[in-house]
């Protein structure tokens, strides 16, 4: 009866031993991934909260966004005016995806696109209507 006892206990106590060394190796990659994930945030926080009037975007894990006024900032966390009430938030750097200077309004992209329609039309305009109006003989249309 010892032997077979032997057999079970042996093989168990490897298993267990092996599955204890896998995780307690891969916990501290997770604990150092998430750590300087934190410390990339918070080197985001301290530039942007050197501008105290510049609003900036937050944007957490559950894909929400708020924005805001970074009043102070803490070694686990930092603080955010809301622009509107002027609440205060606390937010700790773990629930942060990313922090950006918050946009405000129309992009440079979109006034991009505006100016090279207004250029378009303007130039068609300048270009179609002599070719259309015959030099201002005819009075229909646009002429």
């Amino acid at each position: 009866m010892t032997g077979d006892y032997l057999v079970i206990k042996t093989p168990l106590a490897i298993a267990l031993s092996l599955i204890i060394s896998a995780v307690s190796l891969g916990l501290p990659a997770t604990v150092m991934a998430q750590s300087n994930d934190d410390e990339k945030i918070r080197a985001q926080v301290q530039i942007l909260s050197a501008g105290k009037d510049s609003q900036v975007e937050v944007k957490f894990s559950d894909k929400t966004k708020v924005k805001g006024y970074i009043v102070t900032v803490e070694p686990v966390s930092f603080t955010l005016r809301d622009p509107k009430d002027g609440k205060l938030q606390s937010i700790n750097y773990s629930e942060v995806v990313s922090v950006s200077k918050a946009s405000s309004g129309i992009s440079t992209k979109t006034w991009l696109i505006l100016g090279g329609v207004a250029a378009g039309a303007v130039t068609t305009w300048l270009i179609v209507k002599p070719a259309v109006c015959d030099g201002g003989a005819q009075t229909r249309g646009i002429c």
